[in-house]
């Protein structure tokens, strides 16, 4: 595990096959950071599913509207929602999309970015400047790698849980 220098801008997702941690870039994307934040601290990423994958390219996730394997959950809905509160202003940044970087997922408007976000498998560049920028991979990447692939997958994976590291450790 890598060692965490700021436990209130880091992220622990657990997977089924462990935990990720994720460094959060608040200087880089305060917004995006503090709705990331709330939400794992109102418990809201709990069992959502990753509802697109796709090999060699990211893992999108975090639709707590309609991706909560607990309550209504319709995979055919799944990426369509985002939470209660309003969509985000874009903070575009010089920051790449490298492998193991968080993006904000939104709409063709850049400012429709509201809780869900993917995880970039490889360098993805070509998004750049189009999509925030507003975490990283610290460690358990190999995690993210299992993560089942599809469109949706048949059988999609889930965060087990979110939590921002202070409240926990």
């Amino acid at each position: 595990m890598a060692e965490i220098k700021d436990p209130e801008n880091t992220i622990i997702l657990t997977l089924k096959d462990g935990e990720v941690m994720i460094e959060l870039l608040t200087d880089i994307a305060p917004k995006h950071c503090e709705r990331m934040k709330v939400l794992a601290r109102e418990k809201a990423y709990d069992n959502v599913a990753f509802h697109r994958v796709i090999d060699g390219f990211m893992a999108q996730t975090g639709d707590v509207e309609n991706g909560n394997m607990e309550k209504d959950f319709n995979l055919r809905r799944a990426g369509t929602g985002g939470s209660s509160y309003d969509d985000l202003p874009a903070e575009f940044s010089r920051i790449p999309h490298d492998r193991g970087t968080l993006g904000a997922a939104r709409s063709a408007n850049p400012n429709s970015a509201n809780s869900q976000f993917f995880i970039n498998f490889s360098d993805n560049h070509f998004l750049n400047g189009q999509y925030t920028v507003y975490g990283r991979v610290i460690s358990g990447m190999a995690h993210v790698d299992k993560i089942t692939r599809g469109e949706p997958p048949a059988s999609p994976d889930r965060m087990i849980t979110v939590r921002v590291a202070a409240d926990v450790l």
